[in-house]
């Protein structure tokens, strides 16, 4: 069974960030390959998703809004319960500002918090609950080595998608890079250099 994971606000933050991750999870059971991963999250992070991008004015409020509704049709199963969440935070010890996450990922059922902010979430805190905090870079190259094939080729449809303007390859790579994941896009680069050195091999 593919293991689930919480995705923190911050890394459904940049753009092509989110669109990877969302791109390699799961939206539904599904008779096909298993998933890489089954994504979390709750409210309150789609919450903070949401004023975060019309805060830093990537998007207006009416667009923000849309995104997350569009996330929760997506992917029907991966809002963990509000008061699940409440029932728990009170018993989480990592930063107060982020017990809420940890509180979505236990009552989830989730074995890792994709997040850039690690120092958050000390493994003291996590330990107990055996979930794991791991940063999207680790987290993206640790899908590209279950399934390297599938990881590049959804990379390659991700930035065939972007029409307006057209992206390339590099420039979906470029903006990965600038998003955080630098490790990750390095690794898509030279699976795609190495590809190009051995054609059919």
């Amino acid at each position: 069974m593919p293991f689930r994971a919480v995705l923190d606000a911050n890394v459904l933050f940049p753009f092509s960030l989110r669109d990877t991750l969302l791109r390699l999870a799961e939206p539904e059971p599904s008779p096909g390959p298993t998933p890489l991963y089954i994504p979390l999250w709750s409210e309150r992070i789609l919450e903070e998703m949401v004023r975060n991008l019309v805060k830093d004015r990537r998007m207006d409020q009416e667009r923000a809004d849309r995104l997350a509704s569009l996330m929760r049709s997506a992917f029907e199963e991966a809002s963990v319960g509000g008061d699940a969440v409440a029932a728990l935070e009170p018993s989480m010890t990592n930063d107060p500002g982020d017990r809420h996450v940890l509180a979505a990922a236990v009552a989830g059922g989730a074995e890792a918090i994709i997040t850039f902010n690690l120092e958050h979430f000390p493994p003291a805190s996590c330990e107990p609950f055996g979930v794991e905090a791991t940063h999207p870079d680790e987290f993206l190259l640790e899908l590209y080595g279950i399934a390297p094939a599938l990881v590049v080729e959804e990379a390659r449809q991700q930035a065939a998608d972007l029409t307006k303007p057209p992206w390339t390859f590099e420039d979906l790579i470029c903006a990965l890079e600038r998003a955080g994941v630098e490790r990750f896009a390095g690794t898509l680069r030279d699976h795609v250099a190495s590809e190009a050195q051995h054609p059919g091999g």
